[in-house]
């Protein structure tokens, strides 16, 4: 597939992944009497990445994630000569994302960006009070385990064509854990698009929804590298077999 259109690819899934999410949070959460809550908003993140893993995962991968694309990369999984393309495409369709969800959000009475409009943060900024430490070991541990699931179930040995529901479930469950304290990142694209038009403190913070998730993916490639190594009899066994035969 040329690059051009995996990047194309992940520029549109990333803009589906924070319009449908964020948007799930700012608009639908805060409904009056109607609002999803925590679990509405941690179901519309997984969904977002479920149908987008269905619809371009086989053009692109469907990463929509500068950390997973880190992350495949130091397992081997993704040329790390194509990271910078899809990393640029990521963040610009995080921020095309925020552009259009400001515009539709704004479109109501009282709109205000001081409520947050669905940033990351920590301390006097986490939804939950919760501490720095607290908010980036939150965000390396659920990053490392989002990318354990990612690699497991893209693994050759993994069931196929099943992929996308553990990955999308595994984000529902990232965000059911996450929300109360940073209101769940794992992804800096989809940290950067809110922050920009927060500004202030949301682009002060905005350092630790990147260096903690991609710190926590690069461990991930490595760690499932090690773990679901063959046994060097294993990856033979199929060579003897055939000079015996």
């Amino acid at each position: 597939m040329p690059l051009k259109k995996k990047v194309a690819a992940e520029f549109l899934g990333t803009f589906w992944l924070v319009f449908g999410g964020c948007g799930s949070a700012v608009i639908a959460a805060a409904f009056p009497g109607l609002g999803i809550g925590f679990v509405g908003v941690a179901l519309a993140f997984g969904l977002t990445l479920l149908t987008m893993a269905y619809a371009i995962g086989h053009i692109s991968g469907c990463h929509l994630n500068p950390a997973v694309s880190i992350g495949l990369a130091v397992a081997k999984r993704f040329p790390a000569s194509e990271l910078l393309p899809y990393i640029v495409a990521q963040v610009a369709g995080a921020i095309l994302a925020s552009s259009v969800l400001f515009v539709i959000a704004s479109g109501k009475a009282g709109f205000d960006l001081s409520a947050g409009f669905a940033s990351n943060g920590y301390d006097a900024h986490s939804p939950g009070g919760y501490s720095l430490l607290a908010c980036l070991v939150a965000e390396l541990v659920l990053t490392f385990m989002f990318l354990v699931i990612i690699l497991g179930a893209t693994d050759r040995r993994a069931p196929l064509g099943f992929a996308p529901i553990p990955i999308g479930l595994g984000l529902t469950l990232i965000h059911l854990i996450g929300i109360p304290i940073t209101n769940t990142s794992v992804n800096p694209a989809r940290s950067t698009g809110p922050a920009l038009f927060v500004g202030g403190w949301a682009l002060q913070q905005l350092w630790l929804f990147w260096v903690a998730p991609i710190i926590g993916a690069a461990i991930a490639g490595f760690a499932y590298t090690a773990l679901a190594a063959e046994p060097a009899e294993t990856r033979m066994k199929p060579a003897a077999m055939a000079k015996t035969a």
